[in-house]
């Protein structure tokens, strides 16, 4: 799979996050670089992944809208959360959607039509970017996915083989099982105009 990641970073258009205030080029991630993300997919026609979810009488939450998939690093989950400080609407926590029957394990919450995944596997361009002053940020691959920019092949002719051995004796040199499913398969992107990479910074540096 991050071969896959690679694949989608190298092919895909960049668009330079300018909406936040950390004096870097690209700057932290700010609402107006999600809006225009999703303005650029939706241009493109892009389909949207997930459908809207409909407020509900339920304390502390709001309504989300149909959104794409952004994939982003663990490590800007501080800066998600700053969007939503003092008040803000702009982030909604996944925990405050009406309800989490559609929020996959990896959400970690929704801006304007984007839901974000974060994953440690998500790309990282360490000490990539200087400000004026000198001082370094690390570059971060925020992945904008609509439905139809990559799909799964299955492979013909190749079934699918799960392979076991129990394990057969009690010793220290023969006491694992092993499990495994071996099959043939692969992913191809089918419409880059369907993806776009937001190049950001973090709002602060967290010593990663």
């Amino acid at each position: 799979m991050l071969i896959l990641r690679d694949y989608i970073i190298s092919a895909a258009s960049d668009i330079n996050a300018g909406g936040g205030g950390n004096g870097f080029n690209p700057t932290n991630l700010g609402l107006t670089d999600f809006s225009l993300v999703a303005t650029t997919l939706d241009t493109n026609n892009a389909y949207k992944f997930m459908s809207g979810i409909e407020g509900m009488d339920r304390f502390g939450t709001g309504p989300v809208r149909s959104a794409y998939f952004m994939l982003s690093s663990t490590e800007l989950q501080s800066d998600f959360d700053q969007l939503g400080a003092s008040g803000g609407i702009s982030f909604i926590s996944q925990w405050n959607y009406p309800t989490n029957a559609s929020a996959l394990p990896s959400e970690y919450g929704s801006v304007a039509n984007i839901r974000i995944l974060t994953s440690s596997e998500a790309p990282v361009a360490r000490n990539a970017v200087a400000n004026a002053l000198g001082v370094l940020n690390d570059l971060y691959y925020n992945t904008v996915l609509g439905k139809q920019a990559i799909t799964h092949i299955n492979q013909d002719g190749y079934s699918m083989n799960l392979i076991y051995r129990d394990p057969y004796y009690s010793g220290m040199l023969a006491q694992n099982a092993t499990l495994a499913v071996k099959f043939a398969q692969a992913q191809a992107i089918t419409q880059d105009t369907a993806i776009r990479n937001v190049l950001s910074t973090r709002l602060s540096n967290l010593g990663v």
